[in-house]
């Protein structure tokens, strides 16, 4: 599998983790869980762009 790929569906997976965790936060009102799922959301999102400048650039 291809680097940009690979950066591509863990970005995809980090996001989804991170929004059940953030559901999750909300539900039982854990501020610092919520606030995890938030982060790895945002750290998804930054690592599916980095797959898609990869997969752009020809790495």
């Amino acid at each position: 599998m291809k680097s940009s790929t690979k950066d591509n569906a863990k970005g995809k997976m980090h996001q989804a983790k991170g929004k059940l965790k953030e559901t999750v936060g909300k539900i039982i009102n854990n501020g610092k869980l919520e606030a995890e799922g938030i982060a790895e959301k945002i750290g998804g999102k930054a690592q599916e762009k980095i797959g898609q400048i990869k997969k752009f650039s020809g790495n």
